[in-house]
C-alpha cells in the first residue's frame, strides 16, 4: 500500500463547500498554529504507517514538502492499481488537488512491480469531467463491482469508460443525509472487502435500489455491517481491507480504520468484523479535520512484485517532493 507523507497539512478550503465531513482548522490561521496542525498530522501519518507494517502489511511512504497540495495525504483519489498490471489516473474536481499526481510513484510502481499498462483519464478535467479514484468508488473486487453515489465527483461517462477497461459492472445510486444533502464519496460510507461488507444501506433513499445493491453485496454470503448515518459521520465507513502477514509469514486479512470509527461501532457489529478481519485502528482527528479518514489515505496496491526486488513489510520508499505531475497522455504502456 501507499501512503503519502505531507509535511504541509491543512483542510483544502477549495473542498470545504461540497464536503460535509470537513472541519475548519483551529488555530490554523496563523503560521504558527499552522504548523502545529502539520506536526500533529505527520505524527498521524507516521502512526497508520508503524500500526500496518506491526501486522504484517507492506508499506510504501512518500515525502511530500509541496505546501501547495493540502489534501496529497489522500492519494487514493488520483491513482487505483489493479490486477494484471494495470494502473488508473483520474480526474479530480478541485483544481489544487491536480497537481498531487506524481510521476516518482509511478516510477516506483515500474520499478517494483509488474506494471503493464497505465490508463489516465486526467485529461478530461479541462471538460469539467471527473471522477475520483476509490474515494469515488468502492470496488469489489471479489465479484467485479464499483458502487458509486452519483455526484459531480463521478461522472456517469467516466465510469463508463472505467468500468469496461477494468472489467467492473456499475451499481450506481443516490446517498444523501438526514438533510438531503449528497454523499460526495461513497468511500465515506462503504467499504467491500473480501467476506465482509460496511455499508450505509439507509442512506440510499430509493428503496428498491437500496434493497439490490443489499442483494449484490450480499451474492456470495459476504456478511454485511449496516452502517447508521451517526457512523458514518465518525468514519466508520471508510475503511478499507488490506493484506498483512504473520511472522511465520501466514497471510491475515486486516480491517484499517480510524480509532474514532472504531469507537462508534457497536458490539455486535465489531463481532462480525472479526469473523473475517483483525481491526487495526489509529487516532487520526488532526487529519479527519480534511474530511477523510484511513481509508482515504491508503491507495491499494494490487501488482504482483518484481522478483528479487520485493520489499519486506517493514520497508519504505521514501522519495523527494517531485514538482511535476503525472503527464502521461491516453493509455500507456510501460
Amino acid at each position: 500500500m501507499l501512503l503519502i507523507r505531507a509535511t504541509r497539512f491543512l483542510p483544502n478550503p477549495a473542498t470545504a463547500a461540497d464536503n460535509a465531513f470537513q472541519s475548519a482548522a483551529p488555530g490554523g490561521d496563523d503560521a504558527q498554529g499552522a504548523a502545529e496542525l502539520s506536526a500533529r498530522a505527520t505524527m498521524e501519518m507516521d502512526a497508520v504507517a508503524a500500526a500496518l507494517r506491526a501486522v504484517g502489511v507492506r508499506v510504501h511512504v512518500f515525502d511530500d514538502a509541496d505546501h501547495t497540495r493540502p489534501d496529497s495525504v489522500f492519494p487514493n483519489n488520483w491513482i487505483s492499481t489493479h490486477a494484471g498490471g494495470v494502473v488508473g489516473i483520474f480526474p479530480m474536481y478541485a483544481s489544487n488537488r491536480r497537481h498531487e499526481r506524481r510521476g516518482d510513484v509511478l516510477e516506483m510502481l515500474k520499478s517494483h512491480y509488474r506494471v503493464q499498462t497505465i490508463v489516465d483519464y486526467s485529461g478530461l478535467e479541462p471538460d469539467g469531467i471527473f471522477l475520483e479514484g476509490t474515494g469515488a468508488m468502492v470496488l469489489d473486487n471479489e465479484s467485479r463491482v464499483a458502487y458509486v453515489a452519483r455526484s459531480h465527483r463521478a461522472d456517469a461517462a467516466v465510469l463508463e469508460r472505467f468500468c469496461t477497461d477494468f472489467t467492473y459492472e456499475p451499481m450506481v445510486f443516490d446517498a444523501v443525509d438526514a438533510g438531503g444533502v449528497p454523499i460526495y464519496h461513497t468511500n465515506v460510507m462503504a467499504c467491500v472487502g473480501t467476506e465482509l461488507a460496511l455499508f450505509a444501506l439507509d442512506l440510499i433513499p430509493d428503496v428498491v435500489r437500496r434493497e439490490q445493491v443489499r442483494e449484490r453485496l450480499s451474492v456470495h454470503g459476504r456478511a454485511v455491517v449496516e452502517l447508521t448515518e451517526e457512523q458514518v459521520r465518525e468514519f466508520a465507513g471508510n475503511a478499507v481491507e488490506l493484506t498483512g502477514h504473520h511472522p511465520d509469514g501466514r497471510q491475515r486479512r486486516v480491517l484499517a480504520m480510524s480509532e474514532r470509527a472504531r469507537r462508534s461501532l457497536r458490539s455486535d457489529q465489531v463481532e462480525v468484523i472479526e469473523r473475517s478481519c483483525e481491526i487495526v485502528s489509529v487516532d487520526i482527528p488532526t487529519i479527519e479535520l480534511a474530511g477523510g479518514s484511513v481509508r482515504c489515505m491508503i491507495a491499494g496496491i494490487h501488482l504482483d512484485p518484481r522478483p528479487g526486488v520485493e520489499p519486506g513489510p517493514s520497508d519504505a520508499v521514501l522519495a523527494i517532493n517531485e514538482d511535476n505531475p503525472v503527464t502521461a497522455d491516453g493509455r500507456s504502456v510501460s
